[in-house]
């Protein structure tokens, strides 16, 4: 009996240091777009797919809004919200990066955009509309100025059937007391 819990162990123990070994690498681009455009699907909402990189401040003060105490029900109620990391430096690309997302930024409309860049998708990933919404084809990336919030809210508007003016009063209200202060 006691040489079974000693192969128990051992075997424990083997299993652990092998999983500790390997390092994790993030999920392919294009099951985390199939994974939300599932679950889309069955929610009857859109995909917010946000494409970010760890060293991206403005894509952490975007992150923040989202699920802000203010905004995170309004977000979740009308959206399936998706992040690929992209744009990553040195180690993190192998850690961090989902492989293929820089290949899917590009088509549709990214390459040239920053950070954050987002698009909003049907469940069947048909782009509904992106963040290259400003003058000149320019990303919003974090709405922070009078202008990028009222085309942000815009592009809510666009990509929700359901999402009302109330909700949308919210958001607006929230990033206009969020903006960067002008220096």
């Amino acid at each position: 009996m006691r040489s079974k819990y000693s192969m128990l162990i051992i075997s424990l123990f083997l299993f652990s240091f092998n999983i500790i070994g390997q390092s994790i690498k993030p999920e392919p681009a294009q099951k985390i777009l199939d994974d939300a455009f599932k679950s889309a699907g069955k929610s009857n909402k859109s995909v917010f797919l946000i494409y970010h990189a760890s060293w991206c401040s403005w894509c952490k003060r975007l992150e923040a809004a989202i699920t802000s105490k203010d905004l995170n029900k309004i977000f979740e109620d009308h959206f399936v919200i998706t992040h690929l990391d992209v744009l990553e430096r040195a180690e993190k690309i192998e850690t961090l990066e989902n492989p293929g997302g820089k290949e899917i930024m590009k088509k549709m409309g990214g390459e040239n955009s920053g950070l954050p860049f987002y698009v909003f998708l049907d469940a069947k990933g048909k782009t509904l509309a992106n963040s290259n919404a400003m003058p000149k084809d320019q990303n919003i990336g974090y709405p922070g100025s009078k202008d990028e919030i009222e085309v942000f809210v815009g592009l809510l508007k666009k990509s929700s059937s359901n999402i009302n003016e109330k909700e949308l009063a919210a958001v607006t209200e929230y990033f206009i007391k969020n903006a960067p202060k002008q220096q």
